[in-house]
């Protein structure tokens, strides 16, 4: 069983091209999906991927 790498805030900012500023805005604002650890977010590349197609434009 392999399991799937969870990215951090840090991560997802370089995959995405973002700064934290507008990772946090868009967890908050536009739905981004992330999970919170502690006081940790992380994510997961696939529910990120699936997210950027629902909501390009």
């Amino acid at each position: 069983m392999i399991k799937e790498r969870l990215l951090s805030v840090e991560d997802i900012c370089q995959y995405l091209g973002l700064s934290r500023d507008t990772v946090y805005k868009w967890i908050e604002t536009k739905g981004l999906p992330a999970y919170r650890l502690g006081r940790l977010w992380k994510f997961k590349k696939e529910d990120v991927d699936k997210w950027l197609e629902q909501n390009a434009s």
